[in-house]
């Protein structure tokens, strides 16, 4: 029986990370991602190089969120799997969210884009309800081996104000909630759930972020180890995760940024 990997959002940033560790370790990789056709190629060179660490990878370039896409996804994952395969770790590392105010603070309030009720739907279930629906989606199909690893990613937005991250700050709230049940209800199959919570990372979610210069020489003035948190810091803790010595660590938030939260 082989081991597999599955990583929602493993295009770039943690996602990607995790994969190239992974790879290492001799796992295979599923990759769900949704880009677009002039960042494929990038893409597919990130891919390629995975693939030459003689392991196999399988991307599917789709929305996991609309019915559509998760069942191209659930019959691509059958086809690869079999009757045999298993997943042993599942990343939720979804940054798809809309990063605005709520309300305008400017004098011409109604000439400026602030939140919707759509924008905070799309990004709750994108970033937060989805952990949830392929969480249910693998367990339903069968993919999970018996001692299976859930794993999000959240972050500090969750408990702090941050400027224009008010749905994201919801959908990380969202994605912690969900992730103490999940714990709990998955247990009796062997499963654990826990999210990481990562230090600010320059990654192109980051970048959506107004201001998010100012965010990143901030994070690195108050890290104890004045540099920020990378995407490969974050991945060798979810390796650590899916190891068996850490088959008793479950519906926890894990703080991976080098003690960043602890200062102001």
């Amino acid at each position: 029986m082989m081991k597999w990997v599955f990583i929602l959002g493993g295009s770039s940033g943690f996602g990607l990370a995790t994969a190239k560790l992974f790879a290492e370790k001799g796992y295979n990789i599923f990759i769900v991602h949704r880009d677009r056709k002039a960042a494929l190629k990038e893409v597919e060179n990130d891919f390629e190089d995975i693939r030459k660490k003689d392991v196999l990878l399988v991307s599917v370039n789709t929305n996991a969120l609309i019915k559509d896409g998760r069942i191209l996804i659930l019959e691509k994952l059958k086809e690869t799997l079999g009757a045999n395969d298993k997943i042993e770790v599942y990343l939720h590392s979804v940054a798809d969210g809309n990063i605005k105010q709520i309300i305008n603070s400017s004098e011409n309030i109604l000439e400026k884009e602030s939140l919707t009720e759509e924008d905070y739907q799309h990004t709750v279930n994108a970033m937060g309800i989805s952990f949830v629906t392929w969480s249910k989606l693998l367990l339903e199909n069968n993919f999970f081996s018996k001692q299976a690893r859930i794993i999000g990613i959240t972050s500090e937005g969750s408990q702090k104000v941050i400027s224009g991250y008010s749905a994201v700050g919801a959908a990380k709230s969202v994605l912690e909630s969900a992730c103490r049940y999940l714990a709990i209800e998955l247990a009796q199959f062997g499963i654990t759930t826990n999210l990481i919570n990562a230090g600010v990372t320059d990654t192109a979610a980051l970048r959506a972020i107004p201001n998010y210069e100012k965010i990143l020489a901030h994070s690195k003035l108050r890290n104890p180890f004045n540099r920020l948190t990378c995407p490969e810091d974050v991945a060798k803790v979810i390796y650590l995760l899916s190891s068996e010595y850490a088959s008793w660590i479950n519906g926890e938030i894990i703080r991976v940024d080098g003690g960043e939260q602890l200062t102001v």
